[in-house]
């Protein structure tokens, strides 16, 4: 649940997609056949960031299909016991909960091998949306994961399209798997396919580099990505902090220097900051120094999620960010 004496927030931040369980090496650097065991860990971007917001002490929703298994019970048990808003969960009992094998580099960085034959994500239907709940965002937040296959791919859509029409901001962060996708080619193809519809997206420093085809980290590939509906772009740098691009005005804020040990799930805690934020003043987008208060916390967020293993259990509260901050 919230933090005590954590900002409350009367906005919901519904977030939509995936929701599975991570199974992470025990130990560090080794590949999966030599890791010696793994923990289970509960993940899927969309629900980190729902997470990330509630723990927080924001209101937040999670939209999408679990397996009515042992493992999607678990899952949406996770949710409810972070004061997630679980109406728009449903279960498939011909489809198994997703499965994620993510190796733990000596670096911290991760390769994952997923199992997903189909997993009940992928089948939601557009029908099958809550569209009340999705209605009542707003900010709506999504990933690409659920543009791969139908027809979760037309439920995607569908919800996107409502909750614009009932006026949520949209924010995407396109969370990049290319394991998951047919090519890269078809990956970028369909990243970009709903690229102008939102106002805030997230891309890191390595998306960046996939979507724009260069190799270069700077100004010129980030605003290539710009479009006219746009509010802000932010590019994730890891431990460097990130890049901010808004219509008035654009600059960096730097991050934290913590021992990282699994950066699953940083990125989700960034973003959920940012998000929790925004929902209770919309004019960080416009006010330069605003921004860059509210950035600097969610660079703190991401930070701290580093330094355990799995995203959700390392997913801070409002009083772990600001003993960072103010260290």
């Amino acid at each position: 649940m919230a933090a005590i004496g954590a900002s409350s927030s009367d906005g919901l931040i519904v977030c939509f997609g995936e929701m599975l369980i991570d199974f992470v090496p025990t130990v560090s650097g080794v590949s999966l056949a030599e890791a010696p065991g793994f923990l289970k860990a509960p993940g899927g971007a969309p629900a980190n960031v729902a997470i990330a917001v509630a723990r927080l002490g924001g209101k937040a929703a999670f939209v999408g299909k679990l397996g009515d298994d042992e493992f999607g019970q678990m899952l949406a048990g996770i949710l409810k016991e972070n004061g997630v808003n679980g109406d728009g969960i449903l279960f498939d009992k011909g489809a198994r909960t997703a499965l994620a094998f993510v190796t733990l580099r000596d670096d911290g960085e991760r390769e994952f091998m997923f199992y997903r034959n189909p997993s009940a994500d992928m089948l939601l239907t557009a029908e099958e949306l809550n569209l009340d709940l999705i209605r009542s965002a707003k900010v709506f937040h999504y990933g690409s994961i659920s543009l791969i296959v139908e027809p979760c791919r037309s439920a995607h859509m569908k919800a996107m399209e409502v909750a614009k029409d009932a006026g949520a901001l949209l924010s995407y962060d396109p969370n990049l798997r290319l394991p998951l996708w047919p090519s890269p080619a078809e990956a970028r193809e369909q990243i970009m396919s709903i690229w102008e519809k939102a106002e805030v997206i997230k891309v890191s420093d390595v998306e960046l580099e996939f979507l724009t085809g260069s190799d270069k980290i700077d100004d010129e590939s980030a605003l290539s990505l710009w479009h006219d509906n746009l509010k802000l772009l932010l590019v994730t740098l890891g431990e460097k902090g990130c890049r901010y691009y808004t219509k008035g005005f654009r600059g960096s804020v730097d991050g934290f220097n913590v021992n990282a040990v699994d950066t699953t799930g940083a990125g989700d805690s960034f973003v959920g900051a940012l998000l929790c934020k925004l929902v209770d003043d919309p004019s960080v987008l416009e006010e330069e120094g605003k921004l860059v208060k509210v950035l600097k916390f969610a660079n703190a967020c991401g930070a701290i999620t580093t330094t355990k293993k799995g995203a959700i259990p390392a997913l801070p509260t409002e009083s772990d960010v600001l003993s960072l901050i103010e260290g």
